[in-house]
């Protein structure tokens, strides 16, 4: 039981984002597989103009969620850099859901509801996959870990036996 709880408490932090940040991204997939799914086939639209405009209102969601929930405890960078930065990621993920659709659609010359949304599903699977580790990495920022123990070298006396020499960037 301890060995479990210790488990928890080193991996707390992780599982928390991972279940807020599937929280977001199980919204943000209803808004973009039903907006797309409205704006195909109720509206009308292409099959990737349909993609593209429901992809932008629900990472719009998403950021919005994942910045003042999932990660509200990491470093803010500036909220205009991450929006910018998250668009432009989410534009990098999107990428795999309009290849598929539109090979599905264009090449293959499926129209029909079923081939479109296993098209998009398969997309959506790759490019979620791409956005969790860009997010964390670029996006919203770990904060800086504080050093408990002073830096080596800071203050810290040499061994006796260690003869001190001269550093190669410095001139004499």
């Amino acid at each position: 039981m301890q060995l479990l709880r210790r488990a928890y408490e080193r991996f707390a932090t992780l599982i928390h984002e991972l279940l807020k940040f599937g929280t977001v991204g199980a919204l943000a997939f209803v808004i973009d597989f039903g907006g797309t799914n409205l704006l195909r086939f109720g509206v009308g639209l292409g099959p990737l103009t349909s993609k593209v405009v429901a992809t932008i209102a629900a990472a719009t969601f998403a950021y919005a969620g994942n910045r003042f929930w999932t990660y509200r405890h990491r470093q803010q960078s500036g909220l205009a850099r991450e929006y910018v930065l998250f668009f432009v990621l989410n534009g990098i993920g999107l990428l795999p859901s309009l290849i598929t659709i539109g090979f599905v659609s264009y090449a293959l010359g499926l129209h029909d509801t079923v081939s479109y949304n296993i098209a998009q599903a398969v997309g959506l699977v790759l490019g979620t996959l791409f956005r969790l580790w860009s997010y964390k990495k670029w996006v919203f920022l770990a904060v800086p870990e504080l050093a408990d123990e002073p830096v080596e070298g800071a203050g810290a006396r040499p061994h006796p036996e260690v003869k001190a020499q001269a550093d190669p960037v410095t001139t004499r």
